[in-house]
């Protein structure tokens, strides 16, 4: 290695030339540690100073295994783009909406639950099943669901909020209490199903046949409030 690479690059223990055999080949294996060291230091003294690696893009695009969407939202129909203004002020209720939620949640947080009131843990699928149907409703609900032949009843044990049933009511305001709840800053997976979101709803705006005026502002809702109070600004619609 030459004096000025090895100013850079200091030798981190002293190594003197060793005395080696005359018949010493660095071509086999050491025999003796002088023999090692003698051999590490020709390999060292090989090495070029600049390494410059010879990289095929092609290649790269080949192993690219992970795509990601970054197109933004489509535009809203002719004549429906919502203004900056009524942008401006779907941000300021929403605002009001979460800072009043999380004095709610804050007071009740510092409340304790009585003492007959036991939290299921997160994961607890059935324990959560019980605390928000009660024992009864839910032992008539698996007993029904035991047996093959017989149907479960719902007029007598109660509809449970499944996904078949809350998709059929007003999506709008679940979507928008979901979206109150929502913590920031916000996870990675958060911030890509607020994304979906977004762009779905602008699609379904396109789609709308009608154009429903109800509708199509309740999807600039979400738009406006996923691109400009959770900052996806590429996401934004034009103000018209």
């Amino acid at each position: 290695m030459e004096p000025g690479v090895e100013e850079l690059m200091p030798r981190l223990l002293p190594v003197d030339d060793c005395d080696l055999a005359e018949d010493f080949d660095p071509t086999v294996p050491p025999r003796t540690p002088q023999e090692y060291l003698k051999r590490v230091q020709i390999e060292a003294a090989r090495c070029p100073d600049v390494v410059v690696a010879q990289i095929d893009p092609k290649k790269l695009r080949k192993k690219q295994t992970v795509n990601i969407s970054i197109s933004g939202c489509q535009p809203a129909p002719e004549g429906y783009s919502p203004t900056l203004k009524w942008q401006q002020q779907q941000v300021a209720n929403f605002s009001a909406v979460r800072q009043s939620l999380n004095k709610h949640r804050n007071h009740w947080r510092s409340q304790h639950l009585d003492s007959n009131v036991t939290m299921p843990k997160s994961e607890d699928e059935e324990g959560w099943k019980k605390f928000c149907l009660g024992e009864k409703v839910y032992s008539e609900i698996e007993a029904l669901s035991d047996n093959e032949n017989l149907g479960i009843d719902y007029i007598k044990v109660g509809f449970p909020p499944l996904l078949s049933i809350v998709s059929r009511m007003n999506q709008g305001r679940w979507l928008y209490a979901l979206l109150a709840c929502l913590e920031k800053p916000l996870l990675p997976e958060a911030h890509s199903l607020i994304r979906q979101l977004a762009r779905r709803c602008s699609e379904v705006r396109v789609l709308e046949e009608n154009k429903n005026e109800e509708q199509i502002s309740a999807l600039n809702l979400i738009i406006c409030l996923v691109s400009r109070y959770f900052d996806q600004r590429d996401l934004a619609d034009e103000p018209s």
